[in-house]
């Protein structure tokens, strides 16, 4: 069955990951296996707590800079393919169970977000992303969890962007002990026999939700970094 899913839910997990594929080189790192679940932490309530959501002023001003980074970083602009209207998902149920309701403001309705993509060394196959987002802390952890719950019931599915087919593999792995609640997978994307390899981990803490995505090593590196600007208190 093929159902049309909007970049907007699949951007939470992979669509920093689909605008990598494009410029990588290939790898013989083994694909991973079927996932478990992704989450630990202790999860907040249904959706009502009335925690107020960060402006968007103060989101941006919470993310990593190339100062931050250190020397070898340079600002990666927001691609074209990064803002299609859609993608097409083949052979994963759960993601379309997703469907409307996660396209169309509903569970997924975080209402404020901050972005920053860099790429390390000049190469673009080294590269991290930070996205912050802000809402009440019952909705972040529940659309959180729906999204990579979904994924993490996939082991494998197909993505349609534009003309090209991306098969990917989902692996849950163990986030480090962050926040109140934490999520963490690699995603295998294959195309044109290339693979890349991301990592996309998520901590939300309170009305915060950081998530970093990108190459393995560079995701590990910044990750606590990351939060600590993210939660500082200003």
């Amino acid at each position: 069955m093929r159902v049309r899913v909007t970049a907007t839910a699949l951007g939470l997990v992979a669509a920093t990951a689909l605008g990598l594929y494009a410029c990588s080189t290939g790898t013989n790192e083994p694909k991973p296996i079927a996932p478990s679940s992704a989450r630990t932490g202790t999860p907040a309530d249904d959706g009502t707590a009335t925690d107020t959501p960060l402006s968007l002023a103060a989101l941006a001003a919470r993310l990593l800079s190339e100062q931050d980074l250190g020397s070898g970083y340079t600002p990666k602009p927001e691609s074209a393919s990064s803002q299609r209207d859609d993608v097409t998902v083949l052979g994963c149920p759960a993601l379309n169970d997703l469907g409307g309701d996660a396209v169309t403001g509903g569970s997924l309705d975080f209402p404020r977000r901050a972005k920053a993509a860099f790429v390390h060394a000049g190469s673009s196959s080294s590269e991290v992303t930070e996205e912050l987002y802000s809402g009440t802390s019952g909705k972040l952890s529940v659309g959180t969890a729906r999204i990579f719950d979904a994924m993490a019931d996939c082991p494998e599915y197909q993505v349609l962007v534009g003309g090209a087919a991306i098969d990917v593999i989902t692996q849950a792995v163990i986030a480090p002990r962050l926040g109140q609640e934490r999520w963490s997978q690699l995603l295998t994307f294959s195309t044109g026999g290339i693979d890349t390899v991301v990592k996309q981990t998520a901590i939300r803490e309170g009305s915060l939700l950081l998530i970093v995505s990108g190459s393995p090593a560079l995701v590990d590196r910044h990750l606590d970094q990351a939060l600590t600007k993210a939660t500082a208190t200003r």
